[in-house]
């Protein structure tokens, strides 16, 4: 007679792992991080998909931790739970400036500055206002429409394409690979892992034709061009290259469309808010303060101790991995009162975390800012109401923290 196979043992969930990806999915997060910051700031893990971890949730360790970057590597591990797996053929190394430590760190980083001064918004202040209006012009009123799909995303697609001199018609492109790159939980089926190195490799290839376009002309306002001209990375290798375009892409993406789609979703949400934004458009810039806080479109950056080492009063061994979670720190009710509300006149929404801190303080974040600025300062122009019609599709991910789809109309006010 045969005997069945024995059953693996069905791991129990844990409630505090707050790495599963269904929290985001369903948006249920905020109960288990508020257990957490009233309880165990900083939070052994032992099992989850990525393996155990500890867990930062409140503001004060998350900033303790940024400011020890070499007691806190984002080299030694990346700067995701997902780990690098050695000899796994869907896993190739690719340095990114992010994810490296001084002092290599500093160059790479000084390279990119340039194109995120403030002299640099004032010149593309009036190309994103130009392009912005387009958008909100083309769009149908008192019609269901995608918001995700129609505004997020074509706008900060088209900024990326100027960011990097990318042909226009193809800008798309960059949509998808940022998608790809940036989804964490590939990392958990080794095929996906492969099917994302395949994307991967045709974005490095794709760039590295625009590199080869540039070469020995002159220097032009765009990152390859900057890179090319730099001496920090004019002589990268194809991996190095391709880590610091992802980064760039992901980072120029995700994180501003998830932010536009959350000044439709979030001000829909808290309608004493909105009317109190469109009675005062003063308000616009600590409003995009304050949905960019509430909102918080990377949720965690990881760090990996170097040295054994304490963390309020949590013993943190040499090789240990740290989620900082942003994402809580940014409703943690020491700091931000009534914190799980949209309040847009909050008077510190600019203390928020969502850029990180310390060293590795998003470089682009004057351009976000501005982007969204633009956005809710056309908006008021045309006196455009984002009416949502149905909860939207989000992002089953605990890494990128955002929306796939939000089906809304607009209305005048």
């Amino acid at each position: 007679m045969a005997t069945l196979a024995p059953v693996a043992p069905v791991r129990a969930v844990d409630p505090l792992d707050v790495s599963r990806p269904e929290l985001y999915r369903d948006d249920v997060w905020q109960a288990p991080f508020r257990e957490l910051r009233a309880t165990a700031p900083v939070h052994r893990v032992e099992h989850s998909d990525f393996g155990p971890y500890w867990s930062v949730s409140t503001y004060k360790p998350i900033i303790t931790v940024e400011s020890l970057p070499d007691l806190y590597s984002s080299q030694a591990g990346g700067i995701t739970l997902a780990d690098f797996i050695e000899n796994n053929p869907g896993d190739v190394r690719m340095p990114m400036f992010i994810a490296m430590d001084r002092p290599k760190h500093t160059g790479q980083r000084r390279t990119v500055a340039p194109a995120f001064t403030p002299s640099e918004m004032v010149r593309m202040s009036d190309n994103i206002r130009t392009r912005t209006s387009e958008i909100l012009d083309s769009l149908d009123w008192n019609t269901p429409f995608d918001w995700v799909d129609k505004v997020s995303v074509e706008l900060t697609t088209q900024m990326l394409a100027i960011l990097f001199d990318f042909p226009w018609e193809e800008r798309r492109k960059l949509t998808f690979w940022s998608d790809w790159a940036g989804d964490i939980e590939l990392a958990k089926n080794d095929e996906l892992r492969l099917e994302r190195l395949k994307h991967m490799y045709e974005c490095g290839a794709y760039f590295q034709n625009l590199w080869n376009a540039k070469v020995g002309k002159d220097p032009t306002p765009d990152l390859i061009s900057m890179m090319i001209h730099s001496d920090a990375m004019a002589e990268m290798d194809q991996m190095e290259f391709l880590g610091n375009l992802i980064l760039l892409i992901v980072g120029g993406n995700d994180t501003t469309r998830n932010t536009m789609s959350a000044v439709a979703y979030g001000l829909d949400l808290f309608p004493d808010q909105r009317a109190k934004l469109e009675a005062n458009p003063s308000l616009i810039h600590n409003t995009v303060q304050e949905v960019i806080r509430w909102q918080t479109p990377l949720a965690h950056m990881r760090r990996t101790a170097t040295a054994d080492t304490e963390l309020e009063g949590q013993q943190i061994k040499a090789g240990d991995k740290l989620a900082l979670w942003y994402l809580s720190a940014n409703r943690d009710e020491s700091v931000f009162e009534n914190a799980d509300q949209i309040i847009v006149d909050r008077a510190n929404a600019r203390r928020h975390l969502a850029f990180g801190h310390g060293i590795h303080r998003c470089v682009g974040a004057r351009l976000a800012e501005l982007q969204v600025s633009v956005l809710l300062e056309e908006m008021a122009k045309r006196r455009m109401r984002v009416n949502v019609l149905g909860e939207p599709e989000r992002v089953a991910a605990c890494f990128v923290h955002g929306y796939r789809k939000l089906p809304v109309e607009i209305s005048r006010y």
